[in-house]
Formats: C-alpha cells, sequence, structure tokens
C-alpha cells in the first residue's frame, strides 16, 4: 500500500501594514538648471518608489529660488502637463510632470527679504544656508543674517542649514526675532544637545535627521569615497548612538535627496551629496525591525509631524503598504533617480514599500509605475 502525503505548502511570511503618505521637507529635485542630476519627473518617481506622497523642494538651484520670477518658473515647469495623443491629430487632456505632490521653499539673501510678503502664501518655509554646500546661498554675515531672521514671517518655518557652533548663533536670531526655526539635518550629538537646550528654554524651535546620519559614519567613507562625501559630513559612531537614543526629541526624519550622477561623484571635484527617497523609508522599517523605532514614533515623524509644523494640505486617500517582514538587499538596480546609485548599497535589511496610492489611485506597485501621473502643486493651508 501506498501512502499519499498531503503536499506541504511553503508558509510564506508577511506583516503587511498600511502608513499614511509620507511626507519629506527636505529634498532636491534639482530642476530648472540642474536636470542631468534630476528632474521633477525622476524625482517625483522616486518618491512613489519611497512611499512618499509629498516633497517640498529645496530653492539652492543654480538660479536661486530668491525671487517671485523665479518662483513662479519653478511652479510652471512642475505644474506643467504631458499633452498625449500623435503628431498632427488631437491631443488628450494629458498628464502631470509630477507623480506626486510637490511643494517649494524660499531662499534666503538680503535682497530677497523684501518679497517674503510676496511669496509668503505659495511656500512651506525659508531655507537660510549658513554652512558651505551646494548652491550660491551661502550667507555668513551676521548684520544680513540678522535683517532676513527680522524680516521672516514669525509664523512660518525659517529652515537652517546650521552645523555645529553656527547652529548656535541660529538659536540666539531666533530667540531675537521670534522664529518659528526649523533645523535641517542635525547629525551631531552637540547639535542635538543645542536644540533640545532651546526647546526646554521654550523656543519654537524644531529639528529633522536623515537616515545617512542615522546608519552611516565618517568611517564608512573609506569605501564609499566620493560616494559618501555630503554636507553635513557623516558623524562618528557615538553621533549616531546619540541620535537615535534621544530619537523622541527629533520632530521629523527628511531624506535630504540631493542626488548627483554617477560620473559627477566619480570626478576628481568632490560634490556634496546623496539621493535618499527610495530608501529612507526601508531603512525607518529596518529600525521597527530593530526595535529602535516604533510604527507610532515613524509615522509621527514622516506624516503628522511635517503636516502640522509645515502647514500642510490633507491628502484624502492616500496612504503606502509596507511589508515589515520582507527581507531585501539595497541595490542600485531599479532606482528611479536619475542618480542610480545609492550609498547603502550592498545593505541586508527586512522592510519594502508595496505600493503607494494618492488620492484613491495606485500610483506605484511592486516596483512599476503605471502611465500617467497625478501629481499636484501645492500651497500652504490658509
Amino acid at each position: 500500500m501506498v501512502l499519499l502525503l498531503p503536499k506541504v505548502q511553503e508558509k510564506i511570511m508577511s506583516n503587511i501594514i498600511q502608513l499614511p503618505g509620507l511626507i519629506d521637507t527636505h529634498v532636491h529635485l534639482r530642476e530648472p538648471g540642474s536636470t542631468q542630476k534630476e528632474d521633477f519627473e525622476t524625482g517625483t518617481k522616486a518618491a512613489i518608489a519611497g512611499g512618499y506622497t509629498l516633497v517640498l523642494d529645496m530653492p539652492n538651484n543654480p538660479n536661486p529660488i530668491t525671487n517671485p520670477p523665479a518662483l513662479e518658473e519653478k511652479i510652471a515647469l512642475a505644474s506643467r502637463t504631458i499633452l498625449s495623443g500623435s503628431e498632427g491629430s488631437p491631443a488628450d487632456a494629458g498628464t502631470s510632470r509630477i507623480y506626486c505632490d510637490v511643494g517649494f521653499h524660499f531662499g534666503a539673501t538680503k535682497d530677497a527679504a523684501k518679497y517674503f510678503e510676496t511669496v509668503r502664501s505659495k511656500v512651506f518655509g525659508l531655507k537660510v544656508y549658513m554652512n558651505h554646500t551646494t548652491g550660491p546661498l551661502l550667507i555668513e554675515d551676521n548684520a544680513e543674517l540678522d535683517f532676513i531672521f527680522s524680516k521672516w514671517p514669525t509664523d512660518k518655518p525659517l529652515m537652517v542649514h546650521a552645523e555645529e557652533e553656527t547652529l548656535a548663533k541660529a538659536i540666539t536670531l531666533a530667540k531675537k526675532h521670534k522664529n518659528k526655526l526649523h533645523v535641517c539635518h542635525v547629525a551631531r550629538k552637540f547639535e542635538l544637545e543645542l536644540i533640545k537646550q532651546a526647546k526646554s528654554e521654550g523656543l519654537n524651535i524644531t529639528c529633522e535627521a536623515a537616515m545617512h546620519h542615522l546608519y552611516l559614519t565618517v568611517d564608512d567613507v573609506t569605501h564609499l569615497k566620493h560616494f559618501g562625501m555630503m554636507r553635513p559630513p557623516l558623524a562618528q559612531q557615538e553621533d549616531i548612538d546619540y541620535l537615535w537614543a534621544n530619537i523622541n526629541d527629533i520632530d521629523i526624519i527628511a531624506s535630504d535627496h540631493a542626488p548627483h550622477t554617477w560620473d559627477e561623484k566619480m570626478g576628481d571635484k568632490v560634490v556634496n551629496g546623496v539621493p535618499g527617497l527610495e530608501t529612507t523609508l526601508p531603512l525607518l522599517l529596518q529600525a521597527v525591525n530593530e526595535k529602535r523605532l516604533t510604527i507610532e514614533r515613524l509615522i509621527d515623524m514622516t506624516s503628522v509631524n511635517p503636516r502640522k509644523i509645515f502647514n500642510i494640505p490633507e491628502q484624502p486617500d492616500t496612504y503606502v503598504e509596507v511589508d515589515l517582514d520582507a527581507p531585501q538587499t539595497i541595490s542600485n538596480e531599479g532606482l528611479f533617480t536619475k542618480a542610480g546609485w545609492t550609498p547603502f548599497v550592498g545593505m541586508e535589511i527586512k522592510g519594502k514599500v508595496l505600493r503607494t496610492v494618492i488620492r484613491g489611485q495606485t500610483v506605484f506597485e511592486n516596483g512599476l509605475i503605471p502611465d500617467g501621473a497625478t501629481g499636484q502643486v501645492v500651497f500652504p493651508r490658509n
């Protein structure tokens, strides 16, 4: 007698959950002026592949966004639709160029201050560059900084690129002028200590951190070489340990998506910046699996707090599905960013973006983006 045993089905483990659509308040989509690195189409494709449904674009283009015409040009480029239909035949209504919603920040210069009231309803924040980075917007003169802080509306975020001791100067100015201060890409223990102290004193101050400052150290530059160069620079392990130990004092996780092409990074001249839109959420899910972060805290830092701090409009029926248990090895293959690389290449993690939905429409699913884009240019809530 032959005993027929039932076929054993391999059990596939999954832990699929739904998160609110992520908001990234700090991206560099590079258009206009540096579209060899990224543009609105490729950058927003990278965003939805990473679970982001709304991003805010920085002003440090080669022609910086420091006056109304430059801002209007950027809005027009992002708002433009791509018409369908063959040559010589009537075109359909067309589709948007952007695959997620996009808003903009304004750039700070002394001359730009006269436009602050004109643009305040069209931008989410003012970016003040107080340390060297990409673009022409560095301001180091104390009188100019004081003037800018004094003129920006106190109910809107004033964002600073202020590393280490420069941050103390920004905090002093914000105290003097009662600004709503937001500190970008906190990378060092000393910086977060200053922010915690300012919060304890009642200053209206918030901050963000990026995953490259939470998972990479200066030691990684040995193998990453130019691909590990960014501003602020990668810090020490003790800085990372302090940021994680005090993660509840960090209000937002932002990617600081700053793409450069492979050839630019391989060149003799160092260009600072790394892409991050497609790796930030998977790395946050890895942090959840490592018990460094709860899902509730992840949602606060990527959706609730960005919306509240920057007065961002709601996106109805918008969410992202992720598998907390899905293993993956981060790869340069299949990325939507024009950069085509990531400093996390080869890292083995658990956590994967499965699907992104904006206003009820699936815009990304299982590595694919359907034809047609439905992103919108957005402005702050009144």
